[in-house]
């Protein structure tokens, strides 16, 4: 059994850095600019404030482009983590577990009509906490499965409404061995 076990979103399209750095630049450009034409009476604070504000209105889009999610299961000490990043900073705390029950996946319509499929830790008698979201049916249940065996709990499979499986692990690591995953 691994100490620790890390989920993370994959890493963001290529194509989003440098928007987000575009957008980050332009913030620090007009809080430089703030800065720099910053007077010390009520009037200039008032026109800081106004800048500053703008320069808030160009940090929002950069972080929505630069931002990932990764969640850290410390099993040793029964806690996890969910972290938030921007580039090299990070923010998350942690939370004590006090015992895990199970894993479920199951899928959460979208507003365009599709779904996504959500990898739930169920712990501490029906509290849960949302560890990933897939479009791909197979990888979602991948990453359901591998928690589920790394935390020696059960698997539900929860992705047809009111139909509700407890999954046979043997059965799947020979699916898995085999390479024959539906």
């Amino acid at each position: 059994m691994k100490p620790n076990i890390i989920i993370s979103e994959s890493p963001r399209p290529i194509w989003q850095i440098p928007i987000a750095a575009l957008f980050f630049t332009i913030a620090t450009a007009i809080t430089i600019f703030a800065f720099y034409r910053l007077s010390f009476n009520e009037e200039g604070f008032i026109a800081f404030l106004h800048q500053f504000k703008s320069s808030l209105i160009f940090i929002a889009p950069g972080i929505a482009f630069s931002l990932r999610k990764s969640i850290h299961i410390d099993i040793k000490n029964s806690r996890f983590r969910p972290t938030y990043s921007v580039g090299p900073l990070k923010f998350g705390s942690w939370q004590t577990i006090k015992n895990y029950q199970y894993v479920s996946v199951f899928h959460q319509p979208t507003i365009g009509g599709d779904y996504i499929f959500e990898v739930n830790l169920w712990y501490d008698n029906n509290k849960h906490f949302e560890l990933y979201e897939e479009n791909d049916y197979k990888e979602a249940f991948l990453i359901g499965y591998e928690l589920s065996e790394q935390l020696n709990i059960d698997l539900l499979d929860a992705t047809v409404p009111n139909d509700f499986k407890w999954i046979d692990k043997d059965e799947w690591k020979a699916k898995i061995a085999s390479g024959k995953i539906d």
